[in-house]
């Protein structure tokens, strides 16, 4: 079915909570079913680009990096003309695609995208942070339109509680959605690609209604610090 532009899906979370690693089991599970493709957010390197075209998921210029030189939160919020010029060059390059699943730099509980880049909005926590993350609460926790405790395998090594997590969270995010996942899993890789369908199909209809999960407080960089900033973003 014919649409105007890819789905664009965010996923942000926390340093270490397993971004990369759901974005290339996504892509595995859904790649002979839609057209996908990838752009990762580091500050300096395109680490998360090369990881990704390692596992083999996709062909590598399906998988771009954008060098943001700054905070993510700029550049997945602040200004993302960084971020829709790459997704906007990669489907001119090898589209029309149907999915772009846009990954940030790893941040803190605060990161979100702009909705005017995303049109959903994955926020991955792990268990190994800590059970009392959802608790802690933050933006992506309460209103990201799914939110996935990863690595529960790790649970019994690490002291979580997966029920206390699951709990937690879904006191904080009045009734939106709640994974909780391994990714050795198949089963549970499964669930989250069945997401991302049924988000894919809304918006084809036109009956995807984007949630902004932005700051509930206001989030600002200084203009002294984005000037210092100014055009070092690029694709890579």
């Amino acid at each position: 079915m014919n649409q105007v532009r890819p789905l664009r899906v965010g996923v942000a979370g926390p340093v270490g909570t397993g971004k990369s690693s759901l974005v290339a089991a996504a892509c595995r599970a859904l790649k002979e079913r839609v057209e996908i493709g990838v752009v990762t957010n580091d500050i300096y390197t395109d680490e998360d680009a090369r990881f990704l075209r390692a596992t083999g998921v996709l062909s590598d210029e399906r998988i771009v990096a954008v060098q943001t030189g700054c905070c993510p939160h700029t550049a997945i919020r602040d200004d993302v003309s960084e971020n829709l010029d790459a997704s906007d060059e990669l489907n001119a390059a090898s589209g029309p695609l149907d999915v772009i699943f846009i990954e940030s730099g790893g941040d803190n509980l605060t990161a979100t995208f702009s909705p005017a880049l995303a049109d959903v909005q994955i926020f991955v926590l792990d268990c190994a942070g800590g059970d009392d993350v959802p608790r802690k609460g933050g933006p992506g926790i309460a209103r990201s339109d799914l939110l996935v405790i990863n690595k529960i395998d790790l649970a019994p090594y690490v002291g979580a509680d997966v029920t206390r997590m699951l709990s937690d969270s879904r006191a904080a995010r009045d009734g939106r959605a709640v994974f909780a996942i391994s990714l050795r899993q198949e089963d549970d890789v499964d669930q989250i690609a069945d997401w991302v369908l049924e988000q894919l199909a809304a918006h084809r209809d036109g009956a995807l209604v984007s949630r902004d999960p932005g700051p509930m407080a206001p989030h600002h960089h200084g203009e002294r610090k984005r000037a210092e900033h100014e055009g070092h973003a690029h694709i890579r």
